[in-house]
């Protein structure tokens, strides 16, 4: 049965992309609106509504501190006003800050002011709102007064089965973001030259490699001065995953398939911790990285010429370049590759990756205009929304380059104007628009970028293919929401199991061994009430096994959306 809706799925998506066809080429979307004047209004157009009324709903945005004094807030600015004229909805921004979401929103609810659309990466903050029922159903709203959402429902069905909770209603809205790796392994290739190394493929190979880099003096100046590997932040997400686990600063997701059960596979955790005590005991990583909680420090570690591998978020993209720009500017001969996990005796995984398809809209139960809330949505999905968010204005942002696609006319005024608006797309597809793609953007003419496009490629083959899948039963974001109980004990538990004991044991030396905070997290897990989460897992998968978006479906799902 599984198999069959599997082949469905495909079937209806590779439909669904015929009739969407006139997305992949953005040469063709012209017609995006004229730019907002000093007022923000959009010039020679009004509004188009299918009715009269005026509508006034309130909206989440997150504030990650990046817009420039002279373009105003993120609550008011030249896109929240446009957004307005836009839709024909009269909308009020609610900043969430991004480093923490969760604490901004719990207060909103508890005072009665939550935003009436609200817009969420975390899937486990959308659960826990699903789950004390301050979220309102969305079907019969979409069926009623829905045009755009409602049709694009209709030509992606996967979407609707993913914002489909346990009750069969649907409480979140959807976008069809495309497999995109998210975090890459970078190794300084010259450094592999000069020691007349290759580039690692197993974690043993990984860890001679590491010594190296750290013990023979790689760069040849002669100084005791380099590490071979990072451990904060994505580095250290990047080990776990290399032994199929996916530990985070203060919880673990590593709940696997296996022999017809969903279990939490403690045996992969407790060799990923091992190789991470294993790296910091023979000196390999900085001895204080617990303290570079964001990965900063190994990032400028990397680019001052100090480390020789990272785990990068955004390194195959604009993060990544920025990086590889700097790296070259302090040493123009350094040579960087992008390379696959190596295999550890669990197998060969991925780093972390963004899912084909994401849910990120939710609505307040309380909400007064539900309607003007639907209208808004409708207005994001439009194509022309969401390539006028996407790339600004032609003419004015960009004109059309060689390949078909927006061409940057002037990287200064979009950097000013443009580049801090990603989180008012949180309903765009990007999956379906080809120019969205960050190598489409570079310039192959430009020596550097030319070179980055190779590492963007290497990623590509390196971390979108089943062969090396993600180290779960799902991507995090297809998680199931858990009932508060089964939540609550996780929440308890696992901050001083990952957070304290897993830390303590990489860096305790002979004092606290792998196998003694082995037994502390499982005993942790046992008083905390873990038995009853692992139960509630497993009877979750095998009632709907058959029915839910696991690993390889994801595979199936993004191969469909290429075609």
């Amino acid at each position: 049965m599984h198999k069959n809706w599997k082949k469905t799925m495909v079937l209806l998506l590779l439909a669904a992309l015929a009739a969407m066809s006139f997305l992949a080429g953005c040469s063709n979307n012209s017609s995006n609106g004229s730019e907002p004047n000093a007022e923000g209004s959009k010039e020679g157009t009004s509004s188009q509504q299918d009715d009269q009324t005026k509508h006034e709903i309130s909206v989440s945005i997150y504030d990650r501190g990046n817009v420039p004094v002279e373009e105003g807030t993120i609550e008011n600015n030249r896109w929240t006003k446009w957004l307005v004229e836009n839709s024909g909805v009269d909308t009020t921004f609610v900043a969430i800050p991004r480093n923490n979401p969760a604490e901004k929103l719990n207060t909103l609810f508890a005072s009665g002011a939550a935003p009436d659309l609200i817009f969420e990466f975390n899937a486990a903050i959308r659960n826990q709102l699903y789950n004390q029922k301050q979220l309102m159903p969305l079907d019969d709203l979409i069926a009623q007064h829905s045009t755009e959402y409602k049709e694009f429902l209709e030509k992606y069905p996967i979407i609707k089965k993913l914002t489909t909770k346990s009750d069969g209603k649907m409480y979140e809205f959807g976008r069809i973001s495309g497999l995109n790796h998210n975090v890459v392994l970078m190794v300084r290739a010259d450094w592999l030259e000069n020691l007349n190394l290759k580039a690692p493929q197993t974690t043993e190979q990984f860890f001679e490699v590491a010594k190296a880099f750290t013990e023979d003096d790689p760069d040849r100046n002669g100084k005791d001065d380099t590490f071979g590997m990072a451990l904060s932040f994505a580095s250290g997400m990047v080990v776990d995953q290399m032994f199929g686990s996916y530990h985070e600063a203060s919880s673990d997701s590593t709940w696997v398939i296996e022999n017809g059960k969903l279990i939490r596979q403690w045996n992969r955790i407790k060799a990923a911790m091992a190789f991470e005590k294993r790296l910091y005991e023979a000196g390999t990583v900085d001895k204080d990285f617990v303290a570079d909680k964001n990965g900063d420090k190994s990032k400028q570690d990397f680019i001052t010429g100090k480390l020789g591998m990272i785990g990068m978020v955004g390194g195959a993209g604009a993060a990544g370049l920025q990086a590889y720009e700097t790296l070259k500017q302090n040493d123009p001969a350094a040579k960087v590759i992008i390379i696959p996990l190596p295999e550890s005796e669990f197998g060969s995984f991925t780093a972390n990756v963004t899912p084909p398809v994401q849910t990120t809209g939710i609505v307040n139960a309380r909400a007064k205009d539900p309607v003007g809330v639907m209208k808004y949505v409708d207005a994001l999905v439009k194509t022309d929304t969401q390539h006028t968010l996407a790339y600004g204005f032609e003419g004015t942002h960009w004109n059309q380059g060689t390949n078909g696609c927006p061409a940057v006319i002037d990287e200064a005024k979009n950097k000013q104007e443009l580049s801090w608006n990603m989180d008012f797309t949180m309903l765009s597809s990007p999956g379906l628009d080809e120019c969205s793609s960050f190598k489409n953007k570079l310039d192959p003419n430009d020596p550097l970028e030319q070179e980055f496009i190779g590492l963007i490629e290497a990623a590509e083959e390196a971390y979108i293919s089943p062969e090396r899948p993600i180290p779960l039963f799902t991507h995090q974001v297809y998680f199931p929401a858990m009932p508060e109980d089964i939540e609550l004990i996780r929440k308890s538990a696992e901050p001083n199991m990952f957070g304290n004991i897993y830390t303590k044991a990489v860096i305790g030396g002979s004092k606290y061994s792998v196998d003694q905070a082995m037994e502390d997290m499982q005993t942790a897990w046992k008083e905390a009430g873990g038995a009853k989460v692992d139960e509630w897992f497993d009877n979750w998968y095998q009632e709907n096994k058959e029915t839910a978006v696991l690993t390889e479906d994801i595979y199936e799902l993004n191969e469909a959306l290429k075609q």
